[in-house]
């Protein structure tokens, strides 16, 4: 997939570079050259799974589901507004 990619980025490079394409046409070989670029990048982002931690050596350490005891409407506004601004007159 790499080589493919790279080898699509070329072509679109070198359409650029012959400068031969009309203005629209020349707009969308950059865009194509940029969003390669942008995933050539993101694969060097990428964690390999086999260097990444299993999950039983983190079971002491997971997440766990808790319930909130404050009440979402115990909110105070000023009399004569509402949450999004004073009452017209």
């Amino acid at each position: 997939m790499d080589d493919e990619l790279r080898r699509v980025r070329d072509w679109a490079q070198a359409k650029l570079d012959a400068g031969q394409e009309p203005p629209w046409a020349w707009y969308q070989y950059m865009k194509l050259v940029e969003a390669i670029d942008a995933i050539l990048a993101g694969y060097q982002a990428l964690i390999p799974m086999e260097s990444l931690p299993r999950l039983d050596e983190h079971q002491a350490t997971r997440l766990r589901l808790v319930v909130s005891t404050c009440s979402q409407d115990t909110a105070q506004s000023h009399p004569g507004q509402t949450p999004w601004g004073p009452l017209p007159t």
